[in-house]
């Protein structure tokens, strides 16, 4: 089959979204199909904007025709999964969610401009009217699938993907140190464990690794670290390899991963391969689908106390933080998560 992709890159910014494309590309040619990605720019701000990208998606036209036709169009991302083909089926990243569960959220920048409440309603009314018209409706999570219902009453199946790699991940000797992989954001909630390690009784360690989008974010994390005096008890290590990304991971006495209400998380995946367990939160969404508190690793409040503690615990009890991490790596192998059977199900 001839299969194109359909989703949306903001220029020089890279993360999941475009690392999941990547391995669906790759995917779909080791099955022996033809396929491409077909990446639409996609600019946020102004939120007017907005409206004018998915009008210019509405206008495009990926049959191919008589050329190359096109038998099978994937969409993935905001506003690209609006673009019309006959044969479409959605994998959803994830909607716009400034114009749904991130709207009373303080960062967002959609609720606070004039006409930002008639273009949150017309990004409903276009996902609640056009999502339907795609011959079937998948989604990255059982999250992604939850909000899809609570906003628009449309049904879909969550589709797990696997994170890059795989087999490249491993379990060594913890040292003193927790890992936090992520881009430096604050739906991260990067802060929120700088207050947490403020608190701590034990002398934990944390290595972030990942950049900032806006540089003023990681400035302002130093600050607070600063601030609370924990600053010498964190390594800010940026950018890093694969390669010493898993030995980040293999090292680790275990990942925090905190964020609001996440759409699917890697992070969770990849700390479950090397046998890591996971400190995330009530309220982090995707990986809760995964993480089972006390047994593959630990649920806190979103609360500095609660964060705390959790780390304490695991940093206390080492045996329980291994015992945690085999159960983890061992919960993902029975979840099947491969590549192949999101090729079979997308292309029935």
């Amino acid at each position: 089959m001839r299969v194109l992709l359909a989703t949306v890159q903001v220029p020089f910014v890279s993360g999941g979204a475009e690392t999941l494309a990547a391995g669906l590309l790759d995917a779909l040619r080791r099955e022996g199909h033809e396929a491409e990605i077909v990446a639409i720019p996609f600019e946020w701000s102004p939120p007017e904007r907005v409206l004018d990208h998915m009008l210019a998606c509405r206008l495009l036209d990926l049959t191919g025709r008589a050329r190359t036709p096109v038998d099978r169009v994937i969409g993935l991302k905001f506003p690209a999964y609006l673009i019309p083909h006959p044969n479409k089926v959605l994998w959803l990243l994830h909607q716009h969610r400034t114009a749904y569960d991130l709207w009373e959220h303080p960062l967002n920048d959609l609720r606070n401009v004039p006409n930002g409440l008639p273009i949150r309603d017309a990004i409903r009314r276009a996902d609640s009217q056009l999502i339907p018209q795609a011959k079937a409706i998948f989604t990255i999570s059982g999250n992604v699938s939850r909000r899809l219902k609570t906003y628009n009453g449309i049904d879909s199946t969550p589709l797990y993907n696997p994170p890059p790699s795989v087999e490249k991940f491993y379990c060594a000797d913890a040292e003193d140190y927790f890992f936090f992989p992520s881009r430096l954001n604050p739906l991260k909630r990067q802060s929120l464990v700088l207050e947490a390690l403020a608190i701590t009784r034990k002398p934990v360690r944390i290595r972030f690794a990942g950049t900032a989008e806006d540089a003023s974010y990681l400035e302002a994390l130093k600050k607070q670290a600063r601030r609370l005096n924990v600053h010498n008890r964190i390594d800010w290590v940026g950018h890093v390899s694969e390669q010493v990304k898993h030995d980040l991971y293999a090292h680790s006495l275990g990942v925090i991963f905190p964020p609001v209400d996440e759409d699917y998380g890697y992070i969770t995946l990849e700390a479950m391969l090397a046998s890591k367990p996971v400190i995330t939160c009530t309220d982090s969404g995707g990986p809760l689908e995964f993480v089972r508190t006390g047994e593959t690793g630990l649920v806190a409040e979103p609360t500095p106390e609660s964060l705390a503690d959790a780390m304490d615990t695991l940093w206390n009890d080492r045996a329980q933080a291994k015992q945690c991490g085999q159960a983890a790596r061992s919960h993902y192998n029975k979840l099947g998560i491969t590549w192949q059977n999101v090729v079979r199900t997308l292309l029935p």
